[in-house]
């Protein structure tokens, strides 16, 4: 059990050092896209499995605005950037300085800024675990969607066919004077890809 214990602390330790690498990545990215400084706090980085992803932004039937997209390369899988609608709102008006209707619905012009960000943030945390580990890791083409939580993950699955058990949570807040911006990363290898992620992380798989 102390074994099991130990490689699962090692884990741990090893995410949430690609986590901090990626926020300072994606915080970078961020600032030269809005040409102003924007830092994020450190990370929360936690693995906790598939069916709880919905439960950790609220329940399947919150409302929430989601980036998705496929992995491919050395170690495919799926990665959805989820946020609150007003968080959206937020992130466009207060630190991209771009205009926000009052209606619910975001327009077109909204909908592509947000992906546009959403896609260089995820770029980002990619870059930085595919460079931790030397695997090839090309996102796709992001797509956005406003939903409940429990139809934006099942419409993932329709989508890119089986996700893997256990998903890699990076709870993510942007800093840009008093204005903070909260989102969640979740990266969801497929069932495969974990043993190959940690592999080339150098850390021990036998006790699990």
């Amino acid at each position: 059990m102390e074994l099991f214990k130990h490689s699962k602390e090692i884990k741990m330790d090893v995410l949430k050092e690609v986590g901090n690498i990626g926020a300072g990545n994606a915080a970078t990215a961020l600032s030269r896209l809005l040409n102003k400084p924007i830092d994020m706090a450190v990370p929360q980085v936690q693995l906790l499995p598939f069916e709880q992803i919905a439960e950790s932004v609220g329940g399947s039937e919150q409302l929430v605005l989601a980036v998705f997209l496929r992995v491919e390369g050395s170690a495919p899988g799926n990665l959805f950037f989820i946020m609150s609608p007003e968080a959206g709102k937020n992130l466009l008006q207060n630190l991209a300085g771009i205009e926000v209707s009052e209606e619910e619905q975001f327009s077109e012009m909204e909908q592509s800024a947000l992906c546009e960000i959403g896609n260089i943030l995820s770029g980002s945390y990619l870059s930085s675990l595919a460079d931790f580990t030397n695997l090839s890791m090309t996102p796709t083409v992001p797509a956005l969607a406003m939903d409940m939580a429990g139809a934006i993950l099942s419409y993932g699955l329709i989508q890119f066919g089986e996700m893997g058990d256990d998903a890699l949570l990076i709870n993510t807040t942007f800093l840009e004077g008093q204005n903070e911006v909260e989102g969640q990363f979740f990266l969801i290898p497929d069932p495969q890809s974990f043993a190959q992620i940690f592999e080339a992380l150098g850390v021990p798989l036998e006790h699990d």
